[in-house]
């Protein structure tokens, strides 16, 4: 099976159908999962969406809105239908899901959608909503399969059937004393494959990796990434469990920050919409430009310092822009490989010295290369092997510098408390610039004239 991607005709099938009438609207929806349905309506207009939802069962409805991308404001759909509609939907959801959605909404809204729930969903969104939605507490879900860690295998089955009822799904047995202390977690395969006399006590993993509410996402991420978990226990300071974080919301965290780390080393807002239009385009990324003109200028000023020298040797000027636009490339490669490293790593003194070094000998290795290419080219096309030999010097020294730039600035941007996804980029693009003019040209003064 194909993942499925927005096909012009399945569009137009979709709003043929609206047109054709209910009925055969929902024998075309049939034919799709709730998911691509999710993905059909980032091409249907708003009243085409509440057309469908209300259309469909409160269950499918509310896995068609729990699907949707975020920038497709699935808030706003929710809000907008029929109070006892958007209360069906919301009662479908997880509560990790519901919260989600409804964190979007304004407070009034919020209280409104909330002030029609059932008092036991009420409740727990409210609970959900005061957490910060990029911590395990802002990712978790309350509802799981929690026994006593005195219970027998047979009330511990009976305990688990009972509980799951109300659950679709479920990857791990959560233990709690009596006093409800977190005290480890138990497979149903363990449980089912244990004697007929055993206890949980007996069956229970008390080392099991936990979060508190307050962790960062990301973390969250990596601990279920580094142990091979399908959830990870949500617990308080009083050792109290709270509730568990499943693989599936932590993919798209995963997305999400990988995007984010994308956006910021392109020096764009995180806060830009992939879909808005051109004025969020040019209010998030103009700021960043004009101060990446600033920089340039910068470049520019040493590039009129050794004017005279590039009006004795005008082929200069083309191998500048060689050695600026190489030295850039190869800093910008060191840099998403180290701050993919940092997010993903709390990198030590001793670690952070050997990824500089690292890029500190790729920079070395990869500028020498290029560099004798260069020399190559010059020679053979200028027939300067001396000016070859200043092009090779510069490159090799362009590429170690943004080597070494490429992974120092984000590790001691980081240091200092600086987000280096931001500030980066623009830094090692002003470094590469100004000293790959600086070298090629300081060098064709002292060697060429």
């Amino acid at each position: 099976m194909q993942s499925f991607e927005i096909d012009k005709r399945d569009v137009l099938k979709v709003k043929n159908a609206i047109l054709a009438g209910d009925e055969i609207l929902q024998e075309v929806l049939k034919d799709y999962h709730a998911s691509e349905i999710a993905i059909l309506f980032e091409r249907l207009d708003k009243s085409e969406q509440q057309h469908i939802i209300n259309l469909l069962p409160a269950e499918i409805a509310s896995e068609i809105i729990s699907e949707m991308d975020e920038e497709s404001h699935p808030e706003d759909l929710l809000f907008k239908l029929h109070p006892d509609k958007r209360t069906e939907i919301v009662e479908e959801l997880d509560y990790d899901d519901a919260t989600d959605i409804i964190s979007q909404l304004e407070d009034h809204e919020q209280k409104e959608i909330l002030g029609d729930l059932q008092d036991e969903h009420a409740s727990e969104i409210r609970n959900l909503l005061t957490y910060d939605e990029k911590t395990a507490g802002g990712l978790m879900n309350t509802e799981l399969i929690c026994v006593n860690i005195n219970l027998t295998k047979k009330d511990a089955i009976d305990e688990i059937i009972r509980q799951s009822e109300q659950m679709e799904e479920f990857y791990t047995i959560y233990v709690v004393d009596d006093a409800e202390i977190f005290r480890g977690i138990v497979s149903l395969k363990d449980i089912i494959k244990a004697r007929h006399d055993a206890k949980i006590t007996e069956l229970v993993k008390i080392d099991a990796v936990y979060v508190h509410p307050n962790t960062d996402q990301e973390e969250v991420a990596n601990l279920i990434s580094q142990y091979n978990l399908t959830s990870i226990p949500v617990i308080d300071d009083d050792q109290k469990l709270l509730g568990r974080v499943t693989f599936d919301d932590v993919i798209d965290v995963m997305e999400e920050e990988s995007t984010e780390d994308i956006l910021k080393i392109s020096g764009v807002s995180e806060d830009e919409e992939l879909s808005g239009n051109w004025v969020e385009a040019v209010k998030s990324r103009l700021p960043w430009l004009v101060i990446n003109l600033g920089t340039a200028f910068l470049a520019s000023s040493v590039v009129r310092y050794f004017d005279p020298t590039i009006k004795l040797i005008p082929s200069l000027a083309a191998y500048m822009t060689i050695i600026a636009g190489m030295g850039g490339n190869a800093a910008t490669q060191a840099l998403a490989v180290t701050v993919r490293r940092i997010s993903l790593y709390d990198l030590t003194d001793k670690q952070a010295y050997r990824t500089v070094l690292k890029e500190f000998t790729v920079g070395l290795i990869n500028g020498a290369v290029n560099g004798l290419i260069v020399f190559l080219f010059a020679f053979l096309f200028d027939g300067n092997p001396m000016l070859g030999l200043v092009i090779f010097l510069a490159m090799t020294g362009n590429l170690l510098i943004a080597g070494i730039t490429g992974a120092g600035i984000p590790l001691i941007l980081k240091r200092v408390g600086i987000d280096p996804a931001i500030a980066s980029s623009i830094i090692i693009t002003t470094f590469t610039d100004v000293f790959g003019f600086m070298l090629i040209l300081g060098l064709a003064s002292k060697l060429l004239l």
